[in-house]
């Protein structure tokens, strides 16, 4: 996984969907089995705002903007299905978000503004990556397991999470989606 770079006290955030249980332990079962080194650092999720380095002065203006931005987006369902891949471009492997993208594509859009406005390399598309960083055979492997792969689930926030100095995705803070009281 390609990681903006970082110094001092600058800290890596993402913000993503997380992806709840007994759907979360599912996929990172499949993930750990197509050899995927990212598969215990990387909860399962989707992701709204990737790997952005902030400075640690900017914080509370980044939650502040995360939160006005969640508030103009209501709760809504996902419907995962099926395997996609973003081959020749990049090596990954995913599950198609087949219901909910309008609602993860205004999160987005909302929050690469202000202090998360940033160029993109790839245009958005949300997904949850099941293999990334395998070999094609194990690529290969993992389109065919996850073919026929269905989940739904509801999102009523979205979480910020710290990428620590062991490689690990975290959530530190949630942040309610327009309407929802945690």
């Amino acid at each position: 996984m390609r990681l903006p770079e970082r110094e001092g006290d600058q800290l890596r955030i993402g913000i993503s969907i997380e992806v709840p249980e007994p759907m979360s332990s599912e996929l990172q079962t499949a993930r750990k089995s197509f050899g995927d080194p990212l598969a215990d650092a990387i909860p399962p999720h989707i992701t709204i705002v990737g790997p952005t380095v902030i400075e640690a002065r900017d914080v509370a203006a980044v939650y502040s903007h995360v939160a006005s931005a969640c508030q103009q987006v209501q709760p809504f369902r996902i419907h995962l299905r099926g395997s996609a891949t973003f081959r020749p471009i990049s090596p990954v492997v995913f599950i198609q978000v087949v219901d909910g993208i309008a609602q993860c594509e205004r999160l987005e859009s909302a929050m690469r503004t202000g202090p998360l406005a940033q160029e993109s390399r790839f245009h958005y598309h949300p997904h949850v990556t099941i293999a990334h960083e395998v070999s094609d055979a194990n690529l290969d492997l993992a389109f065919e397991k996850m073919s026929f792969y269905e989940a739904s689930f509801d999102v009523n926030k979205v979480h910020l999470y710290e990428h620590g100095d062991d490689n690990v995705w975290r959530p530190v803070q949630s942040f309610p989606l327009g309407g929802v009281l945690l």
